[in-house]
């Protein structure tokens, strides 16, 4: 792992760490401790997991002065899924980063949802113990920040990427994959093209005014195209 790898992580949560070491066990998965007699990041994990359903609970809380408890915890249920950590750890270039035995590395484990929102718990669970919870939380806000929505009621019909994820992982046993295109227009008013290739062959393109968007619009397309409504 690079030491520029591992400040563009830094840099893509929002939070520079004292204790890189505490960064580099984050990252260190089980089958590559046990192969290199190091320290793996599952602790951190456990840990990671607490942290995380506190700040996504306090920032739900804050924002929705109004919504009743069953509606926050139904939306806290469904950004911090297994899924919703996967694609954000993808989004982040953690299936990359992160260090894997051999035997792990050969059966894939750098697709696997569950290795990878593993991970992003210990990211979240060495951002604690290097800054604290307000650290932990600021690194919440910024990872999350695509994800949290405008509306509690809504927020399921506008996150079109992860219903596009259940139902092709529900039903093609594999994830759609989204590729940035290119980008046009001036700086104040880019647009952004993407191409999104569903399992079973169709590709679809969509544009936006950012990245994320873009991808939204291309998984309700994509939605659209497999029956269901948007």
């Amino acid at each position: 792992m690079t030491e520029e790898a591992l400040d563009n992580l830094q840099d893509a949560i929002s939070y520079r760490f004292g204790q890189v070491k505490l960064l580099v066990t984050a990252l260190t998965h089980s089958s590559y401790a046990n192969e290199q007699g190091c320290v793996h990041n599952e602790r951190l994990e456990f840990l990671g997991d607490a942290v995380l359903e506190l700040a996504v609970s306090e920032e739900l809380f804050r924002r929705f002065p109004e919504a009743p408890e069953g509606a926050l915890t139904k939306l806290r249920s469904k950004l911090v899924s297994m899924p919703a950590l996967a694609e954000l750890a993808r989004s982040l270039h953690l299936d990359q980063a992160i260090l894997l035995g051999k035997g792990e590395e050969g059966q894939g484990g750098r697709t696997r949802d569950s290795l990878l929102a593993d991970a992003m718990e210990a990211l979240l669970g060495a951002v604690f113990q290097d800054g604290g919870y307000e650290g932990a939380k600021s690194a919440v806000g910024a990872i999350f920040a695509p994800l949290w929505p405008e509306d509690v009621e809504q927020s399921r019909a506008r996150d079109y990427k992860s219903r596009l994820q259940e139902r092709t992982q529900r039903d093609m046993r594999t994830r759609p994959i989204y590729r940035l295109m290119g980008s046009s227009g001036p700086e104040h008013e880019k647009r952004f093209e993407v191409e999104l290739a569903l399992p079973d062959g169709r590709v679809i393109q969509a544009a936006g005014p950012s990245v994320k968007k873009a991808e939204q619009s291309a998984a309700r397309m994509a939605l659209q195209a497999l029956g269901e409504p948007s």
